[in-house]
């Protein structure tokens, strides 16, 4: 593994351990962080064995520490983006909205190259890709749920972070295909561009 994988590495376990430092709630932060616990040895893994690209491992670090600051503060009451909900007069804290849009957009490309692996570089795994982010993203939200009813019902409200919205989930999903398709359309551009060089 390069030495700037280590450190990218190095950073998340620095900033995660920061964070799990008196969260917010800390049943919440559990219940967050298990897909961490769960995905990290995979990410790990995968880079050993086939390795990552710096830039792919850069988004996708961005991307958890922003999951881990959500796990810190509770997604729904991220009281560093309550300037931006002033700023712009909104009714609720859109930091999760934000981060689902961004899951769409930072991870594709980690996904892509986890992808290609198997499938090769085609617009079968373009598409296939842009799939999964759909599929996780929807999965993701069944998930929050009965993580919530079947784990803590009493944290409901704080780990959904629905805030009143009663099609959060909905817009967490679309915000999240959004990203991903920009993804898309993105990667298209360059393979038709690619194949005319």
């Amino acid at each position: 593994m390069p030495q700037s994988h280590k450190i990218v590495y190095a950073i998340y376990l620095f900033c995660w351990l920061l964070l799990a430092i008196a969260p917010q709630y800390r049943d919440d932060w559990l219940l967050e962080n298990l897909l961490v616990f769960l995905l990290l040895p995979l990410v790990l893994w995968f880079d050993r064995r086939y390795g990552f690209t710096l830039f792919a491992l850069v988004l996708l670090l961005i991307f958890s520490l922003l999951h881990a600051i959500g796990a810190h503060y509770t997604y729904a009451e991220m009281r560093h983006f309550d300037t931006i909900t002033a700023f712009f007069g909104f009714e609720r804290n859109h930091f999760d909205r934000v981060v689902h849009f961004l899951y769409g957009l930072l991870l594709y490309r980690p996904i892509l190259e986890m992808v290609t692996v198997v499938i090769g570089k085609s617009r079968t795994a373009l598409f296939f890709t842009f799939s999964l982010i759909i599929s996780v993203a929807a999965l993701y939200e069944i998930l929050e749920w009965l993580a919530a009813a079947i784990l803590h019902p009493e944290l409901g409200v704080a780990f959904l972070g629905t805030q009143g919205d009663i099609w959060d989930a909905q817009k967490d999903t679309l915000v999240a295909i959004i990203g991903g398709f920009i993804n898309l359309i993105y990667f298209l551009i360059r393979f038709q561009s690619d194949k005319v060089d």
